[in-house]
């Protein structure tokens, strides 16, 4: 097996247990070097993780002939000129999600790497694990008939950290939508997974807390292509969290979280059917698995760079007036 040696840009919490180990873990992949604008973060994090290069740049790293692969890992306003600088090095790329801070941004690093044929991966990771692959199962096997409308409630109280001054999540320079743009991605691009791309959408976002640049307090609907009905509501200043789907069959229901470990249940007259499907320890071990068949020519993986920015589309059309 040929090995694919890593390059990380970026070495903040997501990659300490959700992303970093596993292109270590993943049998074919290694993470060989990595970069962070804080060079001590970064000789820390190649300390720990047993990254064997720390580089001084992102372009040193993106260039450098040892590496073959980049993972950008840092917050969406810089993944556009981090991607569209690997495609000119053409190396393969994986971006974290949200893909970029709008959807004209994701077109443009979506076209960059379609142009030169390059594998351009999201970090939607969700696709690949098993919980929701058990929802898509039930789903395409008509355990709850024809699906006729999904909705999402996601809630969550204010926090001290939501003022920090490192939190990208409620910069509107960085993430628009707030706690939507981080959170509520993840939760869009699955639908759009389980029940094909969306045709029309439109919502509202407004700051009702006055805590931050950023909304704080969306709703949005939308319509599937093979015509399901979508609602959500996310706010994230709320008295408690809450993390609740319902999938409104003809003939049934499904209930899930997209966050949470909670049990996902499917409901068909008076028979319910509950199932526990633990996340693995590194939580994007499945996509990166599906990333190394993707390139080795196994299989193809889910997330992609057009499906990403199909997901930034319809975020953009929910945060947007018409």
């Amino acid at each position: 097996m040929i090995m694919i040696r890593w390059g990380m840009i970026g070495c903040g919490d997501v990659t300490e247990r959700k992303s970093g180990p596993a292109y270590r873990q993943v049998e074919g992949f290694t993470l060989h070097g990595v970069f962070n604008r804080t060079l001590a973060k970064a000789e820390d994090y190649s300390a720990r993780h047993g990254v064997p290069r720390v580089f001084a740049s992102a372009e040193a790293l993106i260039h450098d002939p040892e590496i073959d692969a980049v993972y950008i890992a840092t917050p969406p306003d810089s993944h556009e000129a981090y991607a569209r600088e690997v495609a000119r090095a053409g190396k393969p790329c994986c971006i974290e999600k949200p893909m970029a801070p709008d959807h004209a941004a994701c077109v443009r690093i979506r076209d960059a790497f379609a142009e030169r044929g390059l594998p351009l991966f999201v970090a939607y990771y969700r696709r690949t694990l098993p919980r929701f692959r058990q929802v898509k199962a039930w789903l395409d096997e008509g355990a709850i008939g024809a699906v006729r409308h999904v909705h999402w409630t996601l809630t969550k109280p204010a926090s001290p950290v939501d003022v920090e001054a490192t939190n990208w999540r409620v910069d509107a320079g960085v993430a628009p939508g707030g706690y939507f743009d981080d959170l509520a991605s993840h939760g869009l691009d699955l639908f759009c997974w389980l029940f094909g791309e969306v045709k029309d959408v439109a919502g509202f976002a407004v700051n009702q807390q006055g805590r931050y640049s950023a909304a704080d307090a969306i709703t949005g609907c939308w319509l599937h292509q093979g015509g399901a009905t979508g609602s959500g509501s996310w706010n994230f200043g709320a008295a408690g969290r809450e993390d609740r789907v319902e999938i409104t069959g003809s003939e049934g229901r499904i209930d899930f979280s997209v966050f949470e470990e909670a049990p996902i249940r499917l409901l068909r007259g008076s028979a319910t059917t509950e199932t526990v499907i633990a996340h693995p320890p590194t939580i994007q071990l499945f996509h990166v698995e599906a990333m190394r068949d993707h390139l080795a020519g196994r299989g193809t993986h889910p997330s992609t760079g057009a499906s990403g920015a199909h997901t930034a589309w319809v975020m953009d059309r929910i945060l947007s007036p018409r």
